[in-house]
């Protein structure tokens, strides 16, 4: 069934080229630049209201009995309460936990959603002012780093190992201002960390062994809130870039 869906979707990409001359797909791609243009601009109009935030990534696949749902939502809810708004991508999953714990704490609740063909939906605990719609992954990303003050990793697939590559990319490149970026689930993460450090970097040298200090596993609630509190008493809250 897979392989019959794969060979239908290729089968219409390669009519839709077909339509298509090499030059007319290129001026569609030079008037994209003013739509891209327009959703960096809202969305730096919109972002650069909400305060200082914590964005919370995640699995859009995790059920609301999951326990890592619940811990999402515990970790969203006290961090809220520490005076963080709470930012996710704004779909189903770790993404609703994470908007619902701030919404049941009182914080500030922003969600970056994207159009997706299949997972993704706004969940309803997105501050009505603050729900944001995306046709570009990149333009979503930069909203993320650029307003996070902190990134809370919950276990998630590609998309959330994504992110989280992307933020430690940035800041080991010194492209963007260092904030604590916190893996939540050591069962999760445990057995990536270690293939990092024995195969990227001690049998690779891919990476420096100083870069892991950019990461930190916690599994509580109170953790993560201890690890932000602990890195902004040290440094200013600022934007990243």
């Amino acid at each position: 069934m897979a392989e019959n869906q794969l060979q239908n979707e290729d089968l219409e990409l390669q009519e839709r080229l077909k339509q298509k001359t090499w030059n007319e797909i290129r001026t569609n791609d030079s008037w994209a630049i003013f739509k891209i243009m327009s959703e960096f601009v809202n969305g730096y109009e919109a972002m650069g209201r909400i305060g200082p935030s914590v964005t919370v990534f995640g699995s859009a696949r995790t059920q609301p009995e999951d326990k890592y749902y619940l811990l999402a939502e515990k970790i969203a809810y006290k961090i809220s309460k520490a005076g963080y708004g709470v930012i996710t991508g704004g779909g189903p999953g770790i993404m609703e936990a994470g908007n619902k714990g701030a919404h049941f704490g009182g914080g500030t609740s922003v969600g970056l959603n994207i159009e997706l063909p299949f997972e993704q939906h706004f969940n309803p605990y997105i501050d009505k002012d603050k729900n944001l719609n995306f046709d570009y992954f990149f333009v979503r990303k930069v909203m993320f780093v650029k307003y996070s003050q902190g990134f809370v990793v919950m276990p998630g697939g590609f998309g959330t190992l994504d992110e989280l590559f992307e933020a430690v990319t940035l800041i080991q490149t010194k492209k963007i201002g260092k904030f604590p970026i916190i893996l939540v689930g050591s069962e999760f993460w445990s057995g990536l960390l270690d293939w990092i450090r024995t195969v990227m970097i001690d049998k690779m040298k891919n990476a420096s062994p100083e870069d892991m200090n950019l990461i930190k596993v916690v599994d509580t609630a109170d953790e993560v809130v201890e690890a932000l509190d602990t890195f902004y008493k040290k440094y200013n809250l600022s934007p990243n870039f």
